[in-house]
């Protein structure tokens, strides 16, 4: 059974996360590249942010008996067979669990510029949040 106050309370953490990315994506890109304390808060919005969604989708597919994902990503392919979310944002979120192991795992050695380059697409978590939310109601 889908715990509903858990899953509002990790779409309102993605969202804050996602407010917090979505400010700084109107930043001026080269001072952030230029400032390791701001370029760290953004490497930990985004893990925290795509974390959130990973956690969602994870008890989405535990609660709903539509078994366990072989991985983060295909937590979210496995919300697109069921129609939470629509294939092409299962697959962009596939790719931001990715981008998560990265920074998780490799922090050291992560290209800055692809970490700001993510500002991008911070509309793919934002799309998230809508699609769950819509599901769930």
């Amino acid at each position: 059974m889908v715990d509903e106050r858990r899953i509002r309370r990790l779409l309102q953490r993605v969202s804050d996360d996602v407010a917090y990315l979505r400010s700084r994506a109107e930043s001026d890109r080269e001072a952030i590249r230029d400032d390791a304390d701001r370029l760290a808060a953004l490497k930990y919005f985004f893990v925290t942010a795509i974390e959130g969604c990973v956690d969602v989708s994870q008890h989405l597919c535990a609660s709903e008996g539509w078994g366990p994902p072989a991985s983060n990503a295909d937590a979210f392919r496995i919300l697109a067979r069921h129609g939470v979310l629509d294939r092409e944002l299962a697959d962009h979120l596939a790719r931001a669990a990715g981008f998560r192991n990265i920074l998780v795992h490799g922090y050291a050695d992560v290209d800055d510029g692809v970490v700001i380059a993510q500002l991008d697409r911070v509309s793919h978590l934002e799309a998230f949040v809508v699609s769950v939310s819509r599901w769930a109601s």
